[in-house]
């Protein structure tokens, strides 16, 4: 079958490892289930792995691709919970819990196989497109916001580097659930499209916010650190599920985190239940994935190389026709 995988490792330029065409189609296993894939999104899940970040060499040639939307061995229209082993099914009762392509063939195929379990239904309202892009970035968000940030609706909520595809996510959700949605972006024209999407004010990294926030959705990391902790009220929470620009800042700023007794909690991914809670939610209120442009498997190279660049507002899908 087709399919889009890593070769090999390269910490400094990741799209070497990059190759497009023939692997192994998945084979039918106890507790498991083979789903033919219409759709799956890109995640910086994905460039991670081609720089060898929880995925060692000895697991290459490894299919690339954690979220899927498609149908299952009896027709049925299904969406893939990418978190593998989580709940134990499928795989040995002493194994740790990974994302699919850690450990496991990914979704950049024309078909997948994943525990039982870790299937769920479609919802009729979501096209394949749509419903391929909730179950990393977006439930990666939803637990953000309504699980670990506790906000309610009237909080204020700092979203920053907005675009990407957690951050743009944080925003509609936001925005829909009531809360008050600030966010940053280097770029005018992202800046201009969050406003398009809900927040009250978009700003340049770093710009000093009107009021001080109740939670801060952070994925940027070292470079917005700082800001994200000078923008919280004393008791606000920082909620991090990812660090794009490095996991070191330069300034930490303990000295305000624990005088004004702020929160930092650490995010990743999200359950089951609460990808089953998020596709309930888009499909009662309307709530759509924000898409930057759909492209057949086999221009996957292409949509790498914009995710890479920075320069997608939204989710990058993958299709197969």
């Amino acid at each position: 079958m087709f399919a889009v995988y890593a070769t090999r490792i390269d910490r400094d330029q990741p799209l070497t490892g990059l190759e497009l065409g023939e692997r192994p189609a998945p084979e039918a296993r106890p507790g498991w289930s083979v789903v033919n894939v219409r759709a799956a999104s890109l995640n910086h899940h994905d460039l991670w792995s081609l720089r060898g970040v929880g995925l060692p060499e000895d697991r290459l040639p490894m299919i690339l691709g954690c979220d899927a939307a498609g149908i299952d061995e009896d027709g049925n229209e299904v969406v893939l919970h990418s978190v593998i082993g989580q709940s134990g099914h499928g795989v040995g009762p002493k194994e740790p819990r990974s994302i699919l392509t850690e450990r496991y063939q990914g979704t950049f195929a024309e078909q997948v196989a994943v525990p039982t379990w870790n299937i769920l239904p479609k919802p009729r309202e979501l096209s394949f497109e749509e419903a391929a892009c909730l179950p990393t970035a977006w439930l990666t968000a939803y637990r953000m916001l309504f699980t670990n940030a506790g906000v309610r609706p009237g909080d204020s909520v700092l979203v920053q580097g907005a675009g990407g595809g957690v951050a743009t996510a944080a925003i509609v959700l936001g925005k829909a659930a009531g809360l008050r949605v600030f966010a940053t972006s280097r770029d005018e024209a992202k800046r201009k499209r969050a406003l398009e999407l809900g927040a009250v004010e978009a700003l340049e990294p770093g710009a000093r916010l009107p009021q001080r926030v109740d939670a801060v959705i952070e994925t940027v990391g070292a470079a917005t650190w700082s800001h994200s902790v000078k923008s919280l009220r004393p008791g606000g929470t920082l909620v991090i599920s990812g660090a794009t620009s490095g996991d070191r800042p330069s300034h930490a700023e303990l000295t305000r985190i624990f005088f004004l007794e702020l929160k930092v909690v650490g995010s990743t991914m999200g359950t089951k239940d609460e990808l089953e809670d998020l596709l309930s939610f888009c499909a009662a209120t309307g709530v759509r994935p924000v898409i930057d442009e759909v492209l057949p498997l086999d221009r996957a190279r292409e949509g790498f190389e914009r995710l890479a660049a920075g320069d997608q507002f939204g989710k990058i899908v993958l299709t197969n026709s």
